[in-house]
């Protein structure tokens, strides 16, 4: 009896969860002006709030069954070997690149002082586990309207001997020329980390962004394509030992691969020699890198597998909401510059034109970017107040032009010039810096918050 009682009372906490969250989520009425429209924010229903509450009713709070189950569905849904769930996609983005320095590589490490390509800009952590992990940024500048690296500077920013790898981010949801970038990496014998954090659903030549480096991250933060509040993921594209890596470097760097609350997965816990410890010590208790604890906690991951199912809905809401925009702005082309996917030659009210002999790109797009011209009455300054007064969310390219940044700066005075190398003038970067804003596409706008976004851009400019 007591387990029907426990059952009973089990169903009955879940139903009235979704029956309060199906009430206090029900759609509001919108005030143009009045009601916030923000740049981005979490989509969910009863189900998630659901399933989080039945996971804490279990009390397995470390990462357990719900993270393994959560992998292991991600991972099928992006085609890769592997995922391995972190507690952010800055976490992700550092555990990633470690990996890549782990002794276990021998000479295909990343070694402290070896060199490492990315792009002038985009969000701060994609750059940070490089100089974290001891190695020097190469930046190299973007194309405004791409937000994707310039690959005809990858030649240049190439030192043999010196580079090691390329880690750039997919900007705002669009792929970067994966075709030319992985080219020259498989030409250099380069590792390839694909910042996938804005970018879930993109596809680039009819396959997802993050499938085509050794290794890619994913961020589940609220504003991105799937939330568990806070965490993150690293893929494992094809070659399954650096799963074994990753996890070494989230799980406080230990040699043991055994999961929470298993022992002796390796049947020999205790015949281990590594290091200078003694024969048999624990193989629990056996550090073979410098790690850190990184892991998220199973609730999240029980969330995570119901936003999963939602994803093909939430990328055709992103690409719908991006497409709306764009046609609603079409005349104002003459005070602003849009985005175009990778490749892409052109935009027309029924969609993209493309270059001749090069793959096609289906961004999920993250937001929608605009530069604002030069020489206007209205710059971007001007804009973001506008739409700041419409209570419209608004964001500039994140760093913009990372090395104006003071944390840059200040690095490149502390290391009297050695703490990073740039290729170019960095001219795209700057215009990004001094142009770029954009607002959201998230799964959560409305017909009236798309019209509300479209009448404020325009008023700005007075059409």
């Amino acid at each position: 009896m007591t387990t029907d009682r426990i059952a009973q009372l089990r169903a009955e906490i879940l139903d009235r969860t979704r029956e309060l969250i199906r009430l206090r989520e029900a759609p509001k009425p919108f005030a143009p002006g009045a009601t916030t429209v923000p740049y981005a924010g979490r989509v969910y229903d009863e189900e998630e709030v659901a399933a989080g509450v039945d996971s804490m009713l279990d009390f397995w709070l470390t990462l357990g069954p719900q993270g393994d189950a959560f992998e292991k569905e991600l991972a099928t849904v992006l085609g890769v070997k592997g995922t391995v769930l972190t507690n952010s996609g800055s976490s992700a983005n550092l555990l990633a690149f470690a990996a890549l320095t782990s002794h276990k590589l021998g000479e295909r490490r990343i070694r402290p002082g070896d060199e490492v390509i990315t792009v002038a800009a985009g969000f701060p952590t994609t750059v940070a586990p490089i100089i974290q992990c001891g190695c020097v940024p190469v930046f190299i500048d973007v194309d405004p309207l791409t937000m994707g690296p310039r690959t005809d500077q990858l030649e240049d920013a190439f030192v043999k001997g010196k580079t090691k790898a390329v880690m750039i981010a997919h900007a705002l949801g669009n792929p970067f020329d994966l075709g030319e970038v992985t080219r020259f990496c498989r030409d250099k014998g380069l590792w390839l980390i694909e910042d996938n954090c804005d970018s879930l659903g993109s596809t680039y030549d009819g396959k997802p962004t993050g499938t085509f480096g050794d290794l890619s991250t994913q961020s589940f933060y609220p504003p991105h394509h799937l939330t568990l509040g806070e965490g993150g993921s690293i893929n494992i594209v094809r070659d399954p030992k650096l799963r074994v890596l990753v996890e070494s470097f989230r799980d406080w760097g230990r040699d043991c691969w055994c999961p929470s609350g298993k022992d002796d997965t390796c049947r020999k816990r205790f015949q281990w020699q590594l290091g200078e410890l003694p024969k048999g010590y624990d193989h629990k208790y056996i550090y073979s890198h410098i790690g850190w604890n990184l892991k998220p906690l199973d609730p999240q991951a029980a969330i995570g597998r119901q936003q999963l199912k939602k994803l093909p809905r939430f990328i055709q809401a992103r690409r719908d909401n991006w497409q709306t925009l764009r046609r609603g702005l079409a005349d104002l082309a003459d005070r602003l510059d849009f985005m175009l996917p990778a490749h892409a030659s052109g935009w027309t009210p029924d969609g993209y034109t493309w270059q001749a002999g090069k793959p096609v790109s289906d961004p999920s797009w993250f937001g929608f970017m605009m530069l604002v011209k030069p020489g206007g009455a209205v710059d971007r300054t001007g804009l973001a107040r506008a739409l700041d007064a419409a209570k419209i969310g608004n964001r500039m390219f994140f760093g913009g032009n990372l090395v104006r940044q003071p944390a840059f700066v200040q690095l490149k005075a502390d290391s009297m010039g050695a703490g990073f190398r740039t290729i170019g003038d960095l001219a795209g970067a700057d215009r990004v810096m001094n142009q770029a804003l954009f607002i959201g596409t998230y799964p959560g706008l409305r017909p009236e918050h798309l019209a509300h976004m479209v009448a404020t851009v325009r008023g700005a400019f007075g059409r």
